[in-house]
Formats: C-alpha cells, sequence, structure tokens
C-alpha cells in the first residue's frame, strides 16, 4: 500500500460556481474558502501529514482589479478571524510565492500567522499565493552554485518537504497552469469535472483510497 505523505490542490471553478448560482463569481470564492476549511479537516482525519492549495498565482493578476481586491480581503479578513482557532487545532501554516509582492496588509497577516503556527505538527498547510512555478525554479537557480537536482531543490519553496503524491484539479480542466511544475514529476494526477465548491469528504476519500491501492514504479517495473 504505498503511502501517503503530500497532497496538492488546484481548486479551480470557484467563479463558476459562483455564476451558475446567480450570486456572481466573488460569492463562488467566498464559498470556496469553506470548502478549503472541510478539505484541511478532512486531511486530518485521514492523516494526511501535508497539503498545499494553489491560492493565488503569478498570473492571477490579469483578472479584474475588483476581483483581486476581494480575493485579497477574503485572506485577510480569514486569518484575522480564525488564526487562533488555526494554532489550536496545531495546524502549521506555510506561504509558497513571492510574499514580498503582495499588499503589506496581506504580507503582515500571512507572516504573523506563519509565524504564530510554524511549531505546529498536526498538519503542514501550504499556501501557494503570487505563486509561479517557473519563477520559482529560475529563482532555485539563480541562489544554486553547483547545478544538480539535490541543489536545485534545496532553493525551491518546498525544500525539505516530500513532492505532493497526489495532485488533485477541480474545475473540467486538464492542466496544470504553472503550479509545481518541478515537485509533480511523478505525482498522481486526479481531474475532477465537479468545480471547487461542490468537493467533499466522499471526493478526496475515494482518491487516497485509489491512490494507496494503485502501483507506483517511478520508472521502473
Amino acid at each position: 500500500m504505498n503511502k501517503l505523505n503530500h497532497v496538492a490542490f488546484i481548486m479551480d471553478g470557484n467563479g463558476r460556481w459562483g455564476n451558475k448560482k446567480n450570486k456572481g463569481r466573488n460569492y463562488g470564492h467566498l464559498k470556496g474558502v469553506e470548502t478549503v476549511k472541510k478539505t484541511v479537516k478532512n486531511s486530518i482525519n485521514l492523516k494526511i501529514p501535508i497539503i498545499t492549495f494553489y491560492v493565488f498565482s503569478s498570473e492571477n493578476w490579469r483578472r479584474p482589479k475588483k476581483e483581486i481586491n476581494f480575493l485579497f480581503k477574503l485572506i485577510k479578513n480569514y486569518f484575522s478571524r480564525e488564526i487562533e482557532t488555526i494554532n489550536n487545532q496545531g495546524i502549521k501554516i506555510n506561504i509558497l510565492g513571492e510574499i514580498n509582492k503582495l499588499p503589506s496588509d496581506i504580507k503582515f497577516i500571512l507572516k504573523k500567522t506563519s509565524l504564530l503556527t510554524k511549531k505546529n505538527k498536526n498538519i503542514i498547510v501550504n499556501l501557494a499565493i503570487n505563486y509561479g512555478s517557473k519563477i520559482e525554479i529560475l529563482n532555485a537557480l539563480k541562489k544554486t552554485k553547483k547545478i544538480n537536482v539535490k541543489n536545485i531543490e534545496k532553493n525551491l519553496y518546498t525544500k525539505n518537504m516530500p513532492d505532493p503524491d497526489i495532485l488533485i484539479r477541480t474545475g473540467g480542466h486538464y492542466r496544470l497552469s504553472n503550479f509545481m511544475l518541478w515537485q509533480l514529476a511523478y505525482t498522481e494526477l486526479f481531474f475532477l469535472k465537479k468545480l471547487w465548491p461542490d468537493f467533499n469528504s466522499s471526493d478526496l476519500r475515494k482518491i487516497v483510497i485509489k491512490f494507496k491501492k494503485g502501483i507506483r514504479n517511478f520508472g521502473g517495473i
């Protein structure tokens, strides 16, 4: 049975879900946060040590300013309101991405949350915010004096972490969207048609069971 160390999520479909409900894209993003909370809880129940959410990509800056501002407000309000609960649940928050290019208030609350939760051990939750895998790899190469796989990996955002065993993408698209391109080399990919706010504990459990029963050869036989 395969050991499961790390699950990554591309949470696609919030805006479309909100539009389908005739309540707008921002309503979909709001409901998407609720799904994140449930997914963290379900991951703890399934004893998954590390999970990573693709929250805001380096390409998402192309979206309408009004939507971007709403997304950042969601992030700020959530962590301002939930920071003590997160800490009490033993959740360690890591931020992956170019955090210094974020608005100062967002940067402050994210760094505060990371600092407060850094010793927690119940689960590690990585949030990829202002994240782009190509930039991550490029920056790692710039920091690497002697180029080899191990040295490059030491300079990635995910240094000292196992690569994702599973990637789950909701929303019906079959692409990686510049997410963890290095780390996903041997990851099992699961693409779901349902939109992120509809993702539930049953979906996660089915994928975990399928992964654990599968065969992983990593290029061997």
